[in-house]
């Protein structure tokens, strides 16, 4: 009698980690490896055409980020659960990626068996969280509490095509390639750019870059470095 199997999806752009993920669970006899995807944008593009049982989503991800690449895949493929799998585990991502509808909450450091427990969890329609990032999730509940009210972080305030576009400002892109990546006019692109400047009281790229950075929205690289410099 064969076992049913949980289909996943593995997203991070580190190609080692990716090899690494796939070696370990492929030894899990319930769990099936159906495609990989080193962008957040590619990570949308197969889980809409494959409609996996558990997408595995590192956060700093190129072109599409972690967090809106969840927000779209948990939107557009209710199916599928997302399972985030990341090095970052401060309070605003904890906060932000449950809020996008992610089922659990891993860091990379945790032991194997707690990713593939994580796994099993989100298949069934539950949730699941590293030790550490509960007790996050704890004191973010306890001190909303006693505030009685929620601090709003001033990404929140951005739409989800504002954060794509961000991204790829970040990035390094122009406007033209902003326009034909998200197959949107330039004129488009300029009005997000805009408001999105407006929103976050920046109003330079390099700005936005550090912003960027600075909320892990993309990753520091030598490149980035020197045009910050």
């Amino acid at each position: 009698m064969s076992i049913p199997r949980i289909t996943v999806l593995l997203a991070d752009d580190h190609m080692v980690v990716r090899q690494g993920l796939r070696a370990l669970l492929q030894t899990e006899r319930d769990i099936e490896i159906v495609g990989e995807a080193e962008t957040g944008r590619q990570a949308v593009r197969l889980a809409k055409a494959l409609k996996p049982d558990v997408v595995v989503m590192d956060i700093a991800m190129p072109e599409l980020n972690g967090l809106e690449a969840t927000r779209q895949i948990t939107e557009a493929i209710p199916c599928s659960r997302v399972l985030i799998l990341s090095s970052y585990c401060d309070d605003e991502y904890v906060d932000q990626l449950t809020k996008a509808g992610a089922a659990g909450y891993l860091l990379k450091q945790a032991a194997f068996t707690d990713v593939t427990r994580g796994i099993r969890e989100a298949k069934k329609g539950n949730k699941f969280f590293s030790p550490a990032i509960s007790t996050r999730l704890t004191n973010l509940y306890l001190e909303t509490v006693v505030r009685g009210t929620f601090v709003m972080q001033r990404t929140d305030l951005l739409t989800s095509r504002e954060a794509e576009v961000l991204q790829l400002i970040a990035e390094g892109a122009g406007n033209k390639q902003i326009a034909a990546e998200l197959e949107i006019s330039v004129k488009t692109v300029e009005r997000h750019r805009a408001r999105l400047m407006k929103k976050l009281d920046i109003h330079d790229v390099a700005g936005l870059t550090r912003y960027a950075i600075c909320k892990g929205i993309i990753e520091m690289s030598p490149a980035l470095g020197k045009t910050q410099q």
